[in-house]
């Protein structure tokens, strides 16, 4: 048995390095000229205001985004409304960020009318794309002559199935199984046969390269509809596979707790140590998970990712950089952290905890009351804890984003202080815009920071 398993490790690291020479060749041998336009678009989640500008303040190339109902994360409080869909436009365009609209769930009759309101607003609004998956909406937002991106939940696996969806679609989300050289097989036939889309341009492949990872196959999961009659192909997934599980003998009763592992709770995805390799397989829009997830962690791996791709651009890109790059990651909400299918692993790396493994967590302290522009001066009220110079901390909002500081100086009640307790007015220096709706978060170090 353990022979056996040996065998098994072995052929899965074997494989691993197949993939790995076969990678490297494909960089020497495709020439890429690396220039922010040509190599990859990052895409970054956005579940409200403060995570879309959180995205555009750190560099995203695109973002994605609900609206109510019919998205993968329907359940979430963390959606747009119709009315926010002008708004969302402006931003975006403001900063030339292309914006999807994600309609990928499973479509009941009852709903197509919800569809068509969808669609139709998000023409007029000027959102970039629909991202579907269900036929009725990929046939809608055509007539309509929307831009459409097919879903992952299509789960296309080869060449033919996205020659398929081309009539259809611009841009492709490949099955998240798939190894790296399998993609970078895919993108190779769509340049030598020139596989366009409507738009008349080559098909863009986009894979996801960070965030949570589903157990099941490209997110197809029935767990959640049979165990709460919640579906997760209709955004109201319950994550039965984030729990804890004892597995029970039902002839004798005897009960084996599944101990140091989440059996079904995969580790969270991430690239950035072989996005190089990502980059010369031909992908062309890297998407980043998280639309459930805080503006802070937005920020951080947006902000993160963005330093990669560039410093792939200029060539600067090296094991010192990833190393410190994979610290930054690390500080915010993760599941702990695996290559995913890309380079030949066969199963998955199953979490150890029920919650984030992240090296550091927000902690609220006050919110903002009033910001002097001409000074550059914050004024906070303190509502919890304390806040001393030297302390690390982050402000959120709707229009703020994500932005964080080291406090350096500080005014409490009108005179210079070091120390702000509960029931203080606290003014600080900063150099961007402070709003009433906005938070003060104190950074602090978790159990996982050594």
């Amino acid at each position: 048995m353990n022979i056996l398993r040996l065998f098994k490790i072995a052929n899965v690291h074997f494989y691993s390095v197949i993939v790995r020479i076969s990678l490297y060749l494909h960089i020497f041998l495709l020439p890429i000229i690396m220039t922010r336009t040509n190599t990859i678009e990052l895409m970054a989640p956005a579940g409200n205001f403060e995570s879309l500008q959180a995205a555009l303040n750190n560099g995203a190339d695109s973002i994605y985004f609900g609206v109510e109902q019919l998205n993968m994360r329907a359940r979430a409080t963390m959606n747009f409304t119709l009315a926010d869909l002008p708004e969302i436009t402006r931003r975006c365009e403001e900063k030339g960020v292309r914006s999807y609209l994600t309609l990928n769930t499973i479509i009941y009759d009852h709903d197509l009318s919800v569809v068509k309101t969808l669609i139709n607003k998000a023409k007029e609004a000027n959102i970039t794309a629909v991202i579907a998956m269900d036929q009725a909406v990929i046939a809608y937002a055509r007539s309509v002559d929307m831009e459409v991106h097919i879903s992952t939940q299509i789960n296309i696996t080869n060449i033919e199935t996205a020659k398929f969806y081309a009539m259809f679609a611009d841009t492709m989300v490949l099955s998240r199984e798939l190894s790296l050289h399998q993609v970078a097989e895919i993108t190779k036939a769509i340049e030598s046969e020139e596989i366009k889309g409507p738009s008349g341009r080559l098909l863009e492949i986009e894979i996801f390269g960070h965030g949570a990872l589903c157990m099941a196959v490209s997110g197809k999961c029935y767990l959640s509809l049979h165990s709460n009659n919640s579906s997760a192909n209709r955004g109201a997934c319950k994550q039965n596979c984030r729990k804890k599980y004892t597995v029970i003998d039902q002839d004798t009763g005897f009960e084996i707790e599944i101990d140091n592992e989440y059996m079904m709770s995969p580790k969270d995805l991430c690239t950035l140590p072989f996005l190089d390799q990502i980059i010369a397989a031909g992908v062309k829009v890297l998407k980043i998970e998280g639309r459930g997830r805080a503006p802070e962690y937005v920020a951080k791996v947006i902000k993160t990712y963005r330093e990669a791709i560039d410093s792939i651009i200029d060539g600067t890109f090296n094991k010192e950089k990833t190393d410190f790059w994979m610290s930054e990651l690390n500080k915010v909400y993760n599941r702990g952290f695996w290559d995913g299918y890309y380079l030949g692993q066969k199963l998955g790396e199953w979490s150890d905890t029920s919650g984030s493994h992240a090296t550091q967590k927000k902690v609220y302290i006050g919110k903002g009351v009033h910001y002097f522009p001409k000074a550059k001066v914050a004024e906070f009220k303190i509502d919890a804890y304390d806040l001393k110079i030297g302390d690390q901390i982050l402000i959120t909002g709707p229009t703020t984003g994500a932005e964080e500081t080291v406090v350096t100086e500080m005014f409490v009640n009108d005179s210079k202080g070091e120390h702000a307790k509960k029931g203080d007015l606290c003014t600080l220096k900063l150099p961007f815009r402070v709003r009433p709706s906005d938070k003060l978060y104190k950074i602090v170090q978790t159990e996982f920071a050594n």
